[in-house]
C-alpha cells in the first residue's frame, strides 16, 4: 500500500466456511448473477444497485477493482462459499492516515449465518497484518444488520455523520462509524 508504510494485502484469505480472493476480470458472469438475484436488498443501502446491474455494470466494476489494486485504493475481495460467490468485501485506503475503512455485502439467501462478520474478521485481520492501526466500519444509520458486524468483533460507536455520498433508497442521509483499534485487539487477545 502507499500509504502509512502498510503493505499490499494478501490476494486471497481463508476463513471458517469462506473465502475471500481478489476479484477477476473471469468473475464478470457470476458476479452479474449474485447481484442480479439479491438486487432488492441491495437497493435500499447501495446506490449502484438501484438502477439494476447488467454486464457493463460488472464488467466496469471488476476494471475498477483491478485500479484500485494496482494504485492502492481498495483491495476488492469475492467472498466465496464452496464454489460459489456469495458477496463481495474490501479494505479501503480512505480514511487517511494508518487507518485503512471496511465494507462487505452479502447475497440475501446467505445472511444470518455469521459470514458478515466472519468476513469483517478477516478484513480485520488482514488491515492489521498490513499494518493499520485503526479499521473502520461506516454504513447507513437505518442499516441494522451491518451495525450488528462492528458490534460483534468489538468496534467502539464513534459518531453518526452526515453521509459523504447518496446512499440507497432506505437512506436518511446519515452514516454510523465504528473504530477498531489494533492497541485495543491486541490487549484483547
Amino acid at each position: 500500500m502507499h500509504d502509512g508504510g502498510m503493505r499490499t494485502p494478501r490476494e486471497e484469505l481463508t476463513g471458517d466456511g469462506i473465502v475471500l480472493r481478489r476479484w477477476s476480470s473471469a468473475d464478470a458472469t457470476e458476479l452479474r448473477r449474485v447481484v442480479s438475484d439479491t438486487i432488492e436488498t441491495l437497493k435500499p443501502w447501495m446506490p449502484w444497485a438501484a438502477n439494476g446491474y447488467g454486464p457493463r455494470e460488472a464488467a466496469g466494476f471488476l476494471a475498477l477493482t483491478e485500479r484500485n489494486w494496482a494504485q492502492g485504493v481498495s483491495f476488492d475481495y469475492a467472498i466465496v462459499a464452496g464454489d460459489r460467490i456469495i458477496g463481495s468485501c474490501g479494505l479501503m485506503n480512505r480514511i487517511g492516515g494508518a487507518g485503512l475503512e471496511i465494507g462487505y455485502w452479502l447475497h440475501h439467501d446467505w445472511r444470518g449465518r455469521g459470514l458478515a462478520t466472519e468476513t469483517a474478521a478477516l478484513l480485520v485481520d488482514e488491515a492489521f497484518r498490513v499494518g493499520a492501526e485503526h479499521v473502520e466500519i461506516v454504513h447507513d444509520e437505518h442499516n441494522e444488520r451491518s451495525g450488528a458486524v462492528p458490534r460483534r468483533l468489538g468496534f467502539a460507536r464513534l459518531h453518526r455523520r452526515a453521509a459523504q455520498a447518496a446512499g440507497g433508497s432506505a437512506s436518511n442521509g446519515y452514516v454510523v462509524v465504528w473504530r477498531l483499534e489494533r492497541a485495543s485487539r491486541e490487549i484483547g487477545d
